[in-house]
């Protein structure tokens, strides 16, 4: 009993300390930017904002409520798969030697393309009507996306982002800094596709490398058109899948 009690005890504080890393992350990520691009700098960039008009306070309020509650659901599962690590289910590993230098890069490249496509076929399925009011209607509240949208997920949207990675690291092994980069990465593209100003040049969104990878412009369209644009990261299964916007295309060609 006492073992047990312990060991619920020992969890919670995981669960916590993941909670206020994540929360942290969210805020410095999303604080910077919108300090950045909204307070100090708007003037310079307010050419560059796609929506027509600002979002309401009300709205950057309910983002970082709903934002709280996902890096709950995040610090939950971040634990259970320090959990499984500690058991040597996880193939995350130390050191770098082990698989080789030349496999950091590669392992970050693999874990992006399945991620990319595990959230481009969840992201269609979520806008199906009736899994739409129930899962993903929270983060659409946001009709015009600012960084604090970034994490504004109902606790089940929150769930199906979360369970995808801890399932890639029971199969890929993963270098322990490399999967650090890659939460960090995560966590600033998502405050950057949901900027709602364009950061990137015009001549590197029109470029055949630049054309691969979403920005502010892909995912304001998703937002205002709801039906296009699923992409995470990559715009490759929006165009193989014929989902891409047509609004976004011609942007690419004028």
């Amino acid at each position: 009993m006492k073992e047990s009690f312990l060991t619920a005890g020992i969890f919670t504080i995981y669960v916590l300390i993941f909670f206020c890393a994540i929360l942290f992350r969210y805020f410095v990520a999303a604080g910077i930017f919108y300090y950045y691009y909204y307070v100090k700098s708007y003037h310079k960039y307010s050419e560059r904002k796609l929506s027509k008009r600002k979002a309401k306070k009300t709205q950057l309020k309910q983002e970082i409520i709903w934002s709280i509650k996902s890096s709950a659901v995040f610090a939950l599962v971040g634990a259970i798969t320090y959990w499984l690590w500690q058991q040597g289910y996880v193939a995350v590993y130390i050191e770098p030697e082990l698989y080789g230098y030349w496999y950091l890069p590669v392992s970050l490249i693999i874990v992006s393309l399945l991620h990319e496509t595990y959230y481009y076929w969840v992201h269609r399925w979520m806008h199906n009507p009736k899994v739409f009011r129930i899962v993903h209607k929270v983060h659409h509240d946001s009709r015009i996306p600012t960084p604090w949208t970034a994490f504004s997920f109902h606790p089940w949207e929150s769930v199906l982002e979360a369970i995808i990675l801890p399932l890639i690291l029971l199969l890929v092994p993963l270098n322990i800094y490399v999967l650090g980069l890659y939460l960090l990465l995560m966590t600033i593209s998502s405050v950057v596709n949901h900027l709602d100003i364009e950061i990137y040049p015009e001549s590197f969104q029109k470029s055949r490398f630049g054309k691969l990878f979403i920005g502010a412009t892909h995912h304001h369209y998703h937002h205002k058109e709801y039906m296009t644009n699923y992409g995470l990261y990559f715009t490759f299964w929006d165009r193989w899948m014929s989902t891409e916007s047509s609004k976004m295309q011609e942007s690419e060609k004028n």
